[in-house]
């Protein structure tokens, strides 16, 4: 049973509790025997310099355990202006559809405003991202990094956002070595 969610800052003491959560949530997408990506992107996006702490965070439940966290890196849009990329996001299986993934969204959106970030950008799926505001990125002047993801190239602008931050956007330096 899951009760209260915690939303919180990671700290040094989480890191294994954050692979193991990337590790048990992407399990199904990596090749049979193979460590999901996001786990060694994780680890490796804490060493980059668009990596933000205040914009990693966990989601702990009943007796402190880890059970979700999400994270996003700084980018930007064109040359001049600064924005996020957010993922990767993991929630452990046994409490996923529990509200757990929805609190680290509203909590690392909450933390980017709070930050004066005027947009966070994403790549995922049409049906699920927009409940929480997120727009095809291309409808408000933002190209994708690869043109072949369309409109799974998502992006939530933010109050800091204003009509100029237009262009291409292109997430933290570790990303382009996927």
């Amino acid at each position: 049973m899951l009760g209260a969610v915690l939303i919180r800052r990671e700290t040094a003491d989480d890191v294994a509790a954050i692979d193991d959560v990337h590790r048990r949530a992407f399990a199904a997408t990596a090749p049979a025997g193979a460590e999901p990506v996001e786990v060694g992107l994780v680890r490796a996006l804490r060493a980059d310099p668009g990596w933000v702490p205040a914009l990693s965070l966990v989601a702990e439940g009943d007796g402190g355990r880890v059970v979700g966290h999400v994270v996003a890196t700084e980018g930007r849009v064109g040359d001049e202006h600064r924005a996020l990329g957010l993922g990767p996001i993991g929630v452990l299986p046994e409490v996923q559809r529990r509200g757990v993934g929805h609190a680290l969204m509203h909590a690392v959106l909450g933390a980017a405003d709070a930050l004066g970030y005027p947009v966070v950008a994403l790549l995922g799926h049409r049906g699920y991202y927009p409940r929480f505001g997120f727009v095809t990125a291309s409808s408000i002047g933002i190209d994708p990094p690869d043109p072949a993801w369309g409109d799974h190239f998502q992006a939530r602008p933010l109050p800091a956002h204003r009509p100029g931050v237009r262009g291409a956007f292109r997430y933290a330096a570790l990303f382009a070595e996927l």
